[in-house]
């Protein structure tokens, strides 16, 4: 059984490369900057799922921790890219923006 998890794992991890290599495609030829953008979150959720079955490939699943982390910095930055671009300034709080209730600006 330890060997048909050690395959499953490195099938996971080369179905997973081969995954990043198509995002990194979708970064170079997408037509729009939210395709672009799109694509680096996805490749950045791809990422975490390979350091988690890497560190399981070399017996070291306290590497987990580290992707934790890639995690949280992949989402603070696609908030604060996406922010940037609606409002052309990270520093524009809620109440400088203007938004009502409904999400629509007023």
């Amino acid at each position: 059984m330890e060997h048909f998890m050690a395959y499953a794992n490195l099938g996971a991890a080369f179905f997973l490369l081969i995954s990043m290599a198509m995002m990194i495609g979708r970064l170079l030829l997408g037509p729009t900057l939210y395709d672009r953008l799109l694509a680096v979150n996805s490749f950045g959720t791809k990422t975490v799922l390979f350091l988690c079955v890497f560190c399981f490939v070399i017996d070291r699943p306290d590497g987990v921790d580290i992707a934790l982390l890639y995690s949280l910095m992949n989402f603070i930055a696609t908030i604060a890219v996406l922010k940037f671009f609606r409002y052309r300034a990270l520093d524009v709080s809620l109440a400088d923006a203007h938004i009502t209730r409904d999400g629509g600006e007023s």
